[in-house]
């Protein structure tokens, strides 16, 4: 027998402090008017040392709020899926680190490690094991801790003042209604461009002592590369492709979407998807311009908010899509 899983509690963390692009402008050769015009981004937030928070701390904040949203005993979780790129120890992962936060009972603990894609990797693995029956009730979650590790000078400035810090989380269940729900997941991935979107060091390949050692005179690339042109340019069409492969999964044409939530990679990524599709404002949701990018936190984060605006109600066709480092690119179409 195969089961419907549907999303039944939403919530989202970010930091208290604001990082505005003129407070990034004191720190290296940047104004507002540059990021704005080439990201759409006004402001983002940032850890702040001794508050207190974390890649797991975030998303601890964030699950809280979806579990009493969704009417769910932690104890009735039947497995933890957290997704990041920065998580707060090479091992173990920020999984287990929720579970035991939380006071959890012992259930497994799931990492991915999927970057922009992240999130709907995640729903798609917590989707299958509710759709087989395997388990019930799943804890999802999407946190990043980009601040602690950008490059924050003018040489790093086309990365650094895209991401931003923050964490979402959705709690999945069996749906008790025929075709409400998830009604379709679709993830892929190229190989061959990994390194156009990535973080070399430190890594077990390259660690700092011996990268200062060997290349006394080099950059060190223990901050994020993006060949931004590149990058830009294989989302936009990865995006569009994505979305149809789910619509016609199930259906559906562009007219019928609610609600697409795209990854906050970049406004100008989205408002490029809404031209093409022809989709208007109401039918399109995005935070960047408060936010920044947060990677797998960017979805979950913006879903919760769209949500919480009486922006998608019962019954809405809600379309999920992200692309990022890997390559990697996914949907989800949900029958809200």
């Amino acid at each position: 027998m195969l089961y419907q899983s549907k999303i039944a509690g939403l919530g989202y963390y970010v930091p208290e402090n604001v990082v505005t692009n003129d407070d990034l402008s004191k720190k290296m050769e940047t104004n507002d008017e540059w990021i704005t015009e080439r990201t759409g981004i006004k402001e983002r937030r940032h850890i702040k040392k001794g508050d207190g928070n974390s890649t797991a701390i975030m998303g601890v904040k964030a699950a809280k709020i979806a579990l009493e949203r969704a009417g769910i005993d932690k104890d009735e979780i039947d497995l933890i899926v957290f997704a990041t790129l920065s998580p707060d120890y090479y091992f173990p992962g920020c999984g287990v680190q929720v579970q035991e936060m939380l006071d959890i009972k012992t259930c497994p603990a799931l990492d991915v490690r999927n970057q922009c894609s992240g999130f709907i990797y995640g729903l798609s693995v917590a989707d299958q094991f509710i759709k087989t029956g395997m388990y019930k009730n799943v804890l999802l979650i999407g946190s990043e801790n980009h601040s602690g590790g950008l490059d924050m000078t003018t040489r790093g400035r086309s990365v650094s003042v895209i991401f931003g810090d923050g964490a979402g989380a959705a709690v999945l269940t069996r749906s008790d209604h025929n075709g409400q729900g998830i009604l379709s997941t679709h993830l892929h991935s190229e190989g061959k461009h990994a390194l156009e979107l990535s973080l070399k060091g430190p890594s077990t390949m390259h660690w700092v002592p011996e990268i200062i050692e060997e290349n006394p005179q080099e950059d060190i690339p223990y901050y994020p590369y993006m060949n931004g042109q590149y990058v830009f340019k294989n989302a936009v069409q990865r995006f569009s492709e994505v979305i149809m492969e789910g619509l016609q999964e199930n259906g559906l044409e562009v007219s019928d979407i609610d609600m697409l939530i795209p990854h906050q990679a970049n406004l100008r990524i989205s408002q490029f998807i809404q031209q093409k599709f022809k989709l208007n404002d109401d039918q399109v949701f995005n935070n960047i311009q408060k936010y920044g990018n947060t990677t797998a936190a960017s979805i979950p984060i913006a879903l919760t908010e769209a949500w919480e605006q009486g922006k998608i109600k019962e019954g809405d066709h809600v379309v999920l899509a992200a692309f990022g480092s890997g390559f990697t690119w996914a949907s989800a179409v949900i029958n809200w």
